[in-house]
C-alpha cells in the first residue's frame, strides 16, 4: 500500500504527486487570475486562500528532493514504462518536468538574494545587488514557467488519453484503487484463464457424454468404473 509496485503507484507516490499537482494548479490559477483582473479587492482575497507565489516555488522544490530519492529508492519496485517511441516521449516529458519544477523557483531564489532584499526568513537580505543573481530569472523564469505549463497540460492530455481513447490502465496507477490490480497484462491472463477453464470444462462435459456409462454405476464405462472393468 505505501511503497511502489510494478502494477501502481503506492500511496507516497501518490500523496507527492498529488500534493505538487494541486500547488502547480494552484500558482497557475494566481497569476492567470492576477493577470485578468489585476489588482483588486476580491482578487487579493481570492489569492489570499492558499500559499503565496514564493512559498509555493519553496515547496516545489522540497518536494522534487523528496520525491527524486523515493524514486531512487523505488527504483526497482515502480511500474515499468513503455519502450515504445510513445514511452520515450514519456520519459524525457517526466524529465523535463521535473528539471522544471526545480530549476523555475531555484532562479527565483538566486533573484531574490541577488537582489539584495532577501526573502524572510529564508534567504536573509545583503543589502548589495548581484545583477548576474538577477539577470537568469529576469529572462527565464517567466518564459520557463509557461514552457512548464504546456508540459503539464500536455500531461494531463495524454492521462485523459490513456484513460478513455487507449482504455488501459496508465491513469489508475496514480489514482486507481491501491488494492486493486491495474495492470493490463494482468487483467488479461485473468481474462484468458477464465476462458481456458471454461473450455476444458465444455470439452470433459463433450467427452462424458459421448463415452458408454455403465448400466451399474452410471459412469463411463473403461478405468473410472470400477464395477464392470476387466
Amino acid at each position: 500500500m505505501w511503497l511502489d509496485t510494478p502494477k501502481r503507484y503506492g500511496l507516497i507516490s501518490r500523496t507527492l504527486h498529488w500534493t505538487m499537482a494541486y500547488l502547480l494548479i494552484w500558482q497557475f490559477v494566481v497569476i492567470l487570475t492576477w493577470r485578468l483582473f489585476g489588482d483588486r479587492e476580491w482578487v487579493r482575497t481570492v489569492t489570499s486562500l492558499g500559499p503565496g507565489h514564493g512559498t509555493v516555488g519553496l515547496l516545489v522544490i522540497v518536494l522534487v528532493v523528496i520525491r527524486a530519492i523515493w524514486w531512487t529508492v523505488n527504483r526497482n519496485r515502480r511500474p515499468v514504462q513503455s519502450t515504445t517511441i510513445a514511452g520515450h516521449a514519456a520519459i524525457v516529458v517526466h524529465a523535463s518536468l521535473y528539471l522544471l519544477m526545480f530549476g523555475i523557483p531555484a532562479l527565483a531564489l538566486l533573484r531574490a538574494y541577488g537582489s539584495g532584499k532577501g526573502w524572510e526568513p529564508w534567504i536573509p537580505a545583503t543589502g548589495v545587488e548581484v545583477s548576474w543573481m538577477m539577470a537568469p530569472a529576469d529572462f527565464l523564469h517567466s518564459l520557463l514557467a509557461w514552457g512548464l505549463s504546456v508540459l503539464i497540460a500536455g500531461h494531463v492530455t495524454m492521462a485523459l488519453v490513456h484513460r478513455f481513447a487507449l482504455n488501459d490502465q496508465t491513469l489508475g496507477r496514480m489514482a486507481g484503487r491501491l488494492g486493486r490490480a491495474t495492470t493490463d497484462e494482468e487483467a488479461m491472463t485473468g481474462r484468458t484463464a477464465g476462458r481456458d477453464l471454461k473450455a476444458a470444462s465444455q470439452t470433459k462435459a463433450d467427452q462424458l457424454r459421448r463415452e458408454p456409462l455403465c448400466n451399474a454405476c452410471q459412469r463411463p464405462r473403461g478405468l473410472s468404473c470400477g464395477c464392470c472393468f476387466g
